[in-house]
């Protein structure tokens, strides 16, 4: 498992230089979802720095759902203590790394930008990119994964249409904003890799990626939305953020073999954390401190250290198990 998977990026979920150039800040005021004045902050940040943002966000997001799921193992093999460790670590990185990165890159706008911004996200998967998966596992012979896919684009087409109806409620004040979608939670237990095509393995983790990514940004645009008096509207992207982890992306992990014994996944949370610490994050601060991005790089500094810290802690957690 890579936290930072070099693939090219989704065009709606993951490409996010393009989106963050439009967005406000995190916080303030959204009278009526109005477009807003475009970020300063993010405006004056690097391209390249721009782009490691949006990496480093989908690490996170990626980091906090497979340690979810690494938590359940543990707890199924009787490690309680595992368990925990996964889970507070999940946390962090949701809720202090991403949270932090998507603040510097001014990911989140107003109602309404939050809501163009998934609209183009999910039309893009459910037209594009889920249909392209479908017929590439059918042509290779993963069937199950050619179902799973083209379910997914049914579903990111249903998400697409709530967020259309969404929008022109919080930009007219006129309509009701649909109800939230009810997740069907997929149970991960550890098992191996049920597809057998390199091409399909490959879609899996962009699909994956892209997933964790969507359910992370919708939680913070439903914290928005809250914020600014819209809890019919924060409701729909709870809901539609657990579709995203819990069925889209746990499905997507049984037939990626994502979750194996709690040992090979402490092993793996141990690559990962480290890589960050010693290789990524260092290499990210290098080059917002050379483009004068100050704050970023100290960003990225300080999770660095909070990174190794975490691979310290799982070394630990799998040394008690020998």
């Amino acid at each position: 498992m890579f936290r930072h998977s070099t693939r090219t990026c989704l065009v709606g979920l993951c490409a996010l230089v393009a989106a963050v150039q439009a967005a406000p800040a995190l916080a303030g005021g959204d009278p009526g979802g109005a477009s807003p004045a475009p970020h300063t902050a993010a405006r004056a940040l690097h391209a390249q720095t721009l782009a490691d943002l949006t990496t480093t966000m989908k690490g996170e997001a990626y980091a906090y759902a497979v340690y979810s799921l690494f938590a359940a193992e543990a707890d199924r093999q009787g490690l309680p203590a595992v368990g925990r460790l996964f889970r507070s670590t999940a946390q962090t990185e949701l809720n202090e790394h991403l949270r932090e990165a998507a603040t510097l890159a001014g990911t989140v706008g107003s109602n309404a930008a939050n809501l163009r911004q998934a609209i183009s996200g999910e039309t893009y998967e459910h037209q594009v990119m889920y249909r392209r998966f479908a017929e590439q596992a059918r042509m290779d012979g993963d069937l199950k994964a050619a179902k799973l896919f083209s379910e997914i684009a049914t579903d990111e087409g249903r998400h697409r249409d709530a967020f259309r109806t969404a929008l022109t409620v919080v930009t007219t004040g006129r309509g009701t904003i649909p109800a939230p979608p009810k997740a069907d939670v997929v149970q991960v237990p550890a098992g191996l890799p049920k597809v057998k095509a390199a091409r399909t393995r490959a879609n899996l983790d962009t699909a994956l990626h892209g997933e964790a990514l969507a359910h992370a940004k919708y939680m913070l645009f439903a914290a928005h939305a809250r914020q600014t008096g819209n809890a019919a509207l924060a409701r729909l992207w709870e809901g539609t953020a657990e579709v995203e982890r819990q069925e889209h992306f746990a499905g997507e992990a049984v037939l990626a073999g994502l979750v194996r014994t709690t040992r090979e996944n402490l092993r793996t949370a141990i690559a990962g954390e480290h890589n960050e610490a010693t290789t990524v994050y260092p290499r990210f601060a290098k080059r917002a401190t050379a483009v004068g991005d100050t704050a970023a790089a100290r960003y990225w500094r300080n999770t660095a250290a909070d990174e190794a810290r975490h691979a310290a802690a799982f070394q630990q957690g799998l040394d008690r198990l020998h």
